[in-house]
């Protein structure tokens, strides 16, 4: 990691000095574990207290907290997202080299940019076109007719289908599956029969699916994640999804099929979402819901219920058997 002085960092994120500014910053690290010549930030603050043990060289942090703390600093209004620029800067990820590897497989009608990098065992099919700066990491499948745009990363073991469309500077982790079929299935006779998935998924610029997460192709028109959707490890997204811009998604959520989720909507871990459900912008779900109403009004929702003792949730359960009494007998008293 190179080493950076306060006043080149502030320069170039349009950061306030207080403070050295050439105080030099070679690492990065959390407020107890930061040495003199580490950077730290502070964006949470119930991390406020480690500040008097703190060691650290200089923090990112903002106005407001400034009087806790003597040494030097680069202040922000936004410190989590600066810590974020800053530390993708001075830790930046080495691309693949480009060209094509001795062992993986490319169909001679894809087509395939001298920029892009193919990497070991992987299986490029027909009509593929993979663009400039591209990264295919070891073991990837990409079916007939997908596309990946430039730029974008398939980290290693990703299943691409036929004809998926996977925009620019999209970074997708390993053991991911887009485009395998969706859940079509209808009852005749006693017997399912397959519904044949005939769309595809597409995916906007600048998104991001984490490990092992599945998002199936649609069943007649598309699935698709519009620009700068950010998808958690483990998460399910069913047939004909449409997710919009700038929403995140924690791991372990279901999308049923057909269901439409607004933009700048935030997601919480093990929610569950019914099918054919519109969820407008600028909704929060918080974790272990099970949404299965559309949500028409901006704001957050939830339905978890947080871990408790189990000598009082035991408790809770028997008063939870006796509501339907309970109201009953409420209602005889009302007549009375």
């Amino acid at each position: 990691m190179s080493t950076f002085t306060l006043e080149e960092l502030a320069r170039r994120f349009d950061l306030e000095i207080h403070g050295d500014p050439k105080q030099p910053v070679s690492g990065l690290a959390t407020l107890a574990a930061a040495g003199p010549n580490d950077l730290g930030f502070l964006a949470n603050a119930a991390y406020t207290d480690q500040l008097g043990e703190c060691q650290a060289g200089a923090l990112i942090l903002s106005e407001n907290m400034l009087p806790r703390w003597p040494g030097n600093a680069l202040v922000t209004a936004n410190p989590y997202a600066a810590w974020a620029r800053v530390a993708a800067f001075m830790n930046p990820r080495t691309p693949a080299p480009a060209g094509v590897h001795e062992t993986a497989w490319v169909d001679p009608d894809a087509t395939v940019d001298p920029g892009a990098a193919i990497g070991p065992q992987c299986s490029i099919a027909a009509g593929c076109r993979i663009e400039a700066g591209a990264e295919i990491g070891p073991g990837c499948v990409i079916e007939a007719g997908a596309v990946i745009g430039r730029h974008s990363r398939l980290v290693g073991r990703v299943f691409v289908g036929e004809n998926v469309v996977i925009g620019q500077r999209v970074l997708v982790h390993p053991g991911v599956v887009i485009g395998a079929d969706g859940f079509g299935l209808a009852l005749d006779q006693g017997q399912w029969l397959k519904v044949p998935q005939m769309g595809s998924v597409r995916i906007g610029d600048d998104c991001e699916i984490g490990a092992n997460t599945t998002i199936d192709r649609g069943a007649i028109e598309d699935t698709v994640l519009e620009e700068d959707v950010r998808l958690d490890n483990q998460v399910q997204v069913a047939h004909n999804v449409h997710i919009g811009a700038h929403t995140a998604i924690a791991g372990c959520v279901g999308i049923a099929g057909s269901t439409r989720i607004g933009r700048y909507c935030m997601i919480a871990g093990a929610c569950g979402i019914g099918g054919h459900l519109t969820i407008c912008d600028q909704v929060i779900v918080t974790a272990m819901s099970t949404v299965l109403d559309s949500i028409d009004q901006p704001g957050e929702y939830g339905s978890g219920i947080p871990a408790r003792p189990h000598a009082r949730w035991k408790r809770i359960l028997v008063r939870l058997g006796q509501l339907d009494d309970w109201a009953r007998r409420l209602r005889r008293i009302e007549k009375q």
